[in-house]
């Protein structure tokens, strides 16, 4: 298989190599559990909805790393209510979950690349997930050097992630609970499935699972020049898993990637069925080169051509359709084949449970309603703007009324005479912190309120200010 070997930010040679990690196959499991950077609750959420969906006993989501923060955040798992811990720094969440292997990175493209590295570098950490776009070339490449070196896996950067059918899930894969459900992933099939594109593996999901008993596994590399993982790469480790019977490829013009697989078919080192396509047929209706969506995929020469590819994976083996249209009927040719050779035993369905509604969105879609905490008779903001004891904001600023009025209507409920919203302001400006003197009263009586002690010093003069230095305790 071909691999970038990098030094200084310069391609030296292919060399044909596997890390140990990749070649064992099995990436994730029922008991992996993850540390999530940089705290984003959807996400996390969603991982935990497909824990509970799939039967888990334990949150796939070990601890959360926010830097600058500690503590706990409330997540839900099922019904029950957990507290998820938060670290502030990738070192102590790794000495605090040591069970957690796999590192999923939400840092902006910014941080992502130091983050990454920072967790490569913990011995319990063999799997990062590079969530962000736009990591900078030379980055990646330090970071591929250095995790096959040490022998773990990075998915991405550019990538939605991964999920394995029925154990873990990598962030927002897959989408919706219902859209999991429609494509069967709460339970494991018999297809390993790996792309670049993030998007289009989503669709694939449903285009698998209408045709075959579902994925096993699922990966989506990144749309980078330079993935952290290939296409090879997870296709050899399909192949090394003894539940997965075939494998779908969904490649894309621009890059090589695809010929490192084409190395392995002719080497003879994939013995299960493998059906792949590469979209980007259409670039050559353009006379000249053509940027699409994705940072790698470029048109460029003919070797990076989608027909080129096509053709070159269709010579060494694999099972090439003639069109993306024609794509699902090959998929499931080759599937109903491996039924009749014996190969693939039907699967049992089981019911997934239900996901509990959470109850903003319940009462947001009218299913639910429920009884208000708080009662307000002062301020009422459900019209296009809000009023005070009824008098609109608008009429407020109209009138030209001052704080003594605005006052009145939030503490009396009504519009108090001019003499009383003038005795009203005057207490303010009495009150206002105009000195040191003030100052040391109003500290005085914080602290008092708080039921401690406290005292005020002389006064000190900074930058031609008198100030007070008191204490509390």
């Amino acid at each position: 298989m071909l691999h970038l070997l990098v030094s200084d930010n310069q391609i030296i040679k292919y060399v044909v190599s596997i890390s140990y990690t990749m070649a064992s196959g099995q990436l994730f499991s029922r008991t992996t559990q993850a540390l999530f950077y940089n705290y984003k609750q959807l996400p996390i959420q969603r991982m935990l909805d497909f824990d509970f969906l799939c039967g888990r006993e334990t949150p796939s989501v070990a601890g959360i790393i926010n830097p600058g923060s500690e503590g706990f955040q409330k997540l839900f798992f099922g019904q029950e209510e957990i507290a998820v811990p938060v670290h502030s720094a990738i070192e102590a969440a790794c000495a605090a979950h040591p069970t957690a292997d796999v590192f999923i990175n939400f840092a902006s493209f910014r941080s992502a690349a130091a983050s990454s590295m920072a967790a490569l570098k913990q011995p319990t950490i063999r799997v990062v997930a590079i969530i962000a776009e736009g990591v900078p070339e030379s980055d990646t490449k330090q970071l591929i050097a250095f995790a096959r070196a040490n022998n773990k896996v990075v998915i991405g950067p550019a990538t939605v992630g991964g999920i394995q059918a029925g154990a873990f899930r990598i962030g927002d894969t897959a989408g919706t609970i219902d859209n999991i459900i429609e494509c069967k992933l709460y339970r494991p099939g018999s297809v390993g499935f790996v792309s670049k594109s993030g998007g289009m593996s989503n669709e694939m999901y449903n285009t698998i699972a209408r045709v075959t008993d579902g994925i096993y596994e699922g990966i989506a590399i990144g749309g980078d020049v330079f993935p952290g993982s290939t296409l090879s790469d997870h296709v050899l480790r399909f192949n090394n898993i003894p539940q997965i019977k075939m494998m779908v490829v969904l490649g894309e013009l621009g890059g090589r990637d695809e010929y490192s697989l084409v190395e392995a078919l002719k080497q003879g080192k994939i013995n299960k069925p493998v059906v792949a396509w590469v979209s980007g047929t259409c670039a050559r209706l353009f006379k000249s080169e053509v940027q699409f969506g994705h940072a790698g995929a470029k048109s460029g020469g003919e070797m990076e051509s989608a027909q080129a590819k096509n053709q070159a994976l269709r010579d060494a083996g694999a099972v090439v359709p003639t069109s993306y249209e024609a794509f699902e009927a090959v998929i499931k040719e080759t599937f109903e084949k491996l039924v009749e050779d014996g190969q693939i035993c039907p699967i049992k369905e089981v019911e997934p449970p239900q996901i509990p509604e959470d109850l903003n969105t319940a009462i947001k879609s009218g299913k639910v309603r429920a009884p208000t905490h708080i009662i307000s008779t002062i301020s009422d903001d459900r019209g296009e703007e809000p009023c005070y004891a009824g008098v609109p904001m608008s009429s407020i600023v109209e009138q030209g009324l001052g704080v003594g009025d605005v006052i009145s209507l939030l503490w009396f409920k009504r519009s108090l005479p001019r003499y009383c919203t003038k005795f009203i302001e005057i207490c303010i400006m009495l009150c206002a912190d105009h000195g040191p003197c003030v100052s040391g009263a109003h500290n005085t009586i914080v602290t008092a309120r708080a039921g401690k002690r406290s005292g005020v010093l002389p006064c000190f003069r900074f930058a031609n200010n008198w100030s007070p230095i008191w204490w509390g305790y």
